[in-house]
């Protein structure tokens, strides 16, 4: 980076730094550190829910993710709207009511102790493997700046935005993710604007359209019908539904953003904001990487985008490095001379761009398992796209001021994981009595959470798109979490025991399902939340049948 992106970037972190250290000051009472004194007013509430979903994997993978697959990822927020509709009529006003740190205390006073911790526990567990995830999307910016370990990356970074977070708790997070997120809509937007203005060779932007397009890359709605189609209108409506209840109904992460609302109605209006804005603002992150395949169609682009490992694995395998290297440069060749026929409208060249495109798509994936064959385990270069992009065909300043950005978009997603962590592990698992221990306790416990998500961080860097690992990994677990929230509020006669035990039938079928590749992974939310109503309900009418059938005593 010039000396211009260095001092933007530096200085943009620095001062997010400070300003959390600033606005967290003040934080004396379990209440401030945990809740931030319920003060948050409903605009605080909406960035902060947009901003803890929003992590640096929206913004570094989503365009990732729509340059490989295409946009149809955009299916699985078709469900969320309506999930916040139900949430702020049920959970926000029932959570407010009972005056709640978590929203498993809810489960204590419903059912019982072990159900409050069981269903705590699945939170943890979930939580905590995905804020790992979510600290290594950061590191992989600081790595190749630095030219870095990116183990070594993953320490620094994780480190870094705990300063803040371990001082002013709810507050801290609360006002800066406020503060971080404006500043990244506003980048993002200045990036996509930017790369429409520098389409080459007078290219407009329904030229970009028609040559994604013809790539595959529009594919925003599938209608067919199939459980393992991982995106389509039915997994999306459907499976993101039960997905974005859980998630933004049980999940601390989440509920610890609402419950900072002055009032109901700032809840409220809060959540119903995030559910109108959410699919646009991600339509847009999408159009971006499916706009760089038009791009990469008329400029010369790389076949691997993760430059230093493509150095690595050349260095293991020259010759057949050398190999894929020439006949990349003339599949590349022929895919910029088929869409610039298509751009000129010459007869036939849209077959012929498609061939080309995909001799191109299936070279990448040569590569990548070339480079899997050498020993190295980031044989995905999906988060490299945009990277690459921002590194190599953006300004000087606002190259800086992106990799801040995906830095704080990652900031702002980690403090709350590690403010939601540490909050359910002293409120649920220690207990609370709001005094000045409490507060230590947090303390230890957003350490103790920290170095957890640093140690799984670093098993993030064998895996692949990002975004659909974290959002795999949280549909292990949702399901059955919200389950049990529905069994609390629609099945009466159920008792902590048998919601508990439900619930452990329902993580079990789903772990089955997810392990023989039964559905795509949005669908798991379906199966675990109706497992463990259709449990519980069963159950509950055995033990009601069974109490019947015994003698009554005489009095």
């Amino acid at each position: 980076m010039s000396t211009l992106d260095w001092g933007v970037f530096l200085t943009t972190l620095l001062g997010i730094v400070l300003y959390g250290l600033w606005r967290g000051r003040g934080s004396t009472t379990a209440d401030d550190y945990l809740r931030a004194g319920q003060a948050m007013p409903w605009y605080s509430v909406l960035l902060g829910v947009m901003a803890t979903q929003a992590s640096a994997i929206t913004f570094l993978s989503a365009p990732g993710q729509a340059f490989t697959d295409g946009m149809r990822f955009v299916q699985y927020y078709f469900g969320l709207p309506l999930a916040m509709i139900v949430i702020s009529v049920l959970f926000i006003p029932m959570f407010r009511r009972l005056n709640v740190f978590t929203a498993y205390e809810f489960l204590e006073q419903r059912f019982d102790r072990r159900t409050r911790l069981a269903t705590s526990v699945l939170f943890l567990l979930s939580r905590g493997l995905s804020t790992g995830i979510s600290i290594y999307a950061p590191s992989i910016i600081v790595a190749t700046l630095l030219d870095w370990n990116i183990y070594a990356t993953n320490v620094v970074v994780g480190g870094l935005l705990l300063v803040y977070t371990l001082s002013g708790g709810a507050r801290s997070v609360a006002h800066t993710q406020t503060l971080m997120f404006g500043i990244i809509l506003a980048s993002m937007v200045a990036a996509g604007v930017y790369l429409v203005q520098g389409f080459p060779n007078a290219m407009t932007m329904s030229d970009a359209l028609l040559l994604s397009e013809l790539a595959g890359k529009l594919n925003m709605i599938t209608t067919t019908f199939d459980l393992h189609d991982k995106y389509n209108i039915w997994s999306g409506v459907i499976g993101g539904f039960f997905l974005a209840l859980s998630y933004f109904g049980t999940d601390q992460s989440q509920v610890g953003r609402f419950i900072t609302g002055k009032n109901i109605r700032e809840s409220r209006i809060g959540l119903l904001v995030n559910g109108l804005v959410k699919i646009p603002m991600q339509y847009g992150i999408l159009l971006i990487g499916a706009l760089l395949v038009a791009l990469y169609s008329v400029v010369p682009g790389p076949i691997f985008f993760n430059e230093s490992v493509a150095q690595r694995a050349a260095r293991a395998d020259s010759a057949t490095a050398q190999t894929l290297h020439r006949q990349w440069d003339a599949a590349n060749t022929t895919l910029m001379q088929t869409a610039n026929d298509v751009l000129q409208h010459e007869q036939g060249a849209d077959v012929a761009y498609r061939a080309a495109y995909d001799s191109t798509t299936r070279l990448r994936a040569q590569y990548r398992t070339f480079v899997k064959s050498t020993g190295i385990l980031e044989s995905n270069d999906t988060n490299y796209i945009f990277l690459y992009y921002v590194r190599t065909m953006l300004p000087a300043g606002l190259i800086g001021l992106i990799f801040a950005v995906v830095i704080m978009a990652s900031w702002g997603s980690i403090s709350a994981g590690f403010h939601s962590l540490a909050t359910a592990s002293v409120v649920d698992l220690r207990g609370i009595t709001n005094t000045d221990s409490d507060i230590r306790a947090a303390r230890w416990h957003t350490l103790m959470w920290a170095v957890f998500g640093i140690i799984m961080s670093m098993l993030a860097t064998q895996m692949g798109s990002l975004i659909e690992a974290v959002n795999i990994l949280g549909s292990l677990f949702y399901g059955p979490i919200l389950g049990i929230f529905l069994v609390a509020f629609l099945i009466k006669r159920a008792n902590g025991q048998v919601t508990f035990w439900s619930a452990v039938t329902a993580e079990s079928i789903v772990i089955t399902c997810w392990a023989l590749n039964v559905v795509s992974f949005l669908w798991l939310n379906v199966i675990g939340a109706l497992a463990v109503l259709v449990l519980a309900l069963v159950f509950s009418s055995l033990t009601a049948l069974r109490s019947s059938r015994l003698p009554k005593q005489n009095p």
